[in-house]
């Protein structure tokens, strides 16, 4: 599948609420071979979302701590703990912000072929699915900085 280019966090696409999915057909299996080559091509290959490339639906890919996989439609169910490390983000290359997460989270979605799927995943693999989940939403991770926070991360943009 084609490596498709990576929208940044300027673009307004990442900024939309991607539309669930509602048709499982050999275009969205093209698509989720499309983000695996692209996130696999690119610098951070921890996970992407469908927004990043363009396409407004919900779905992302991951490939970390071991576990490889998609997700399309995900729905996440996050501990209490929290924990604060560093996060990057592929539509903003070489930045890196210190951020608070969940430590754990149980996703639930569905595969490309309408199945349903669970993934259980702590500390780094937790981080990679909140993210990605949050393009979903239209939310980039430097909206979760605060006030002083991102003035500084635009400002070294």
């Amino acid at each position: 599948m084609a490596v498709r280019p990576i929208r940044t966090f300027d673009d307004p696409v990442l900024r939309q609420v991607a539309e669930p999915v509602t048709v499982f057909d050999r275009e969205l299996r093209a698509l989720v071979k499309s983000l695996r080559a692209t996130m696999r091509a690119g610098t951070g290959r921890a996970g992407l979302a469908a927004p990043q490339i363009g396409e407004p639906v919900r779905v992302v890919v991951f490939d970390c701590d071991g576990k490889s996989g998609h997700l399309v439609n995900p729905r996440l169910e996050l501990s209490e703990r929290r924990v604060v490390a560093d996060e990057a983000c592929l539509s903003a290359p070489g930045r890196w912000w210190p951020l608070e997460r969940a430590y754990a989270v149980t996703a639930r979605g569905r595969d490309m072929y309408g199945k349903p799927v669970t993934v259980r995943a702590l500390g780094t693999l937790a981080r990679v699915l909140q993210h990605e989940v949050d393009h979903l939403d239209g939310v980039l991770f430097i909206d979760r900085l605060s006030a002083e926070e991102r003035e500084r991360f635009l400002a070294n943009a």
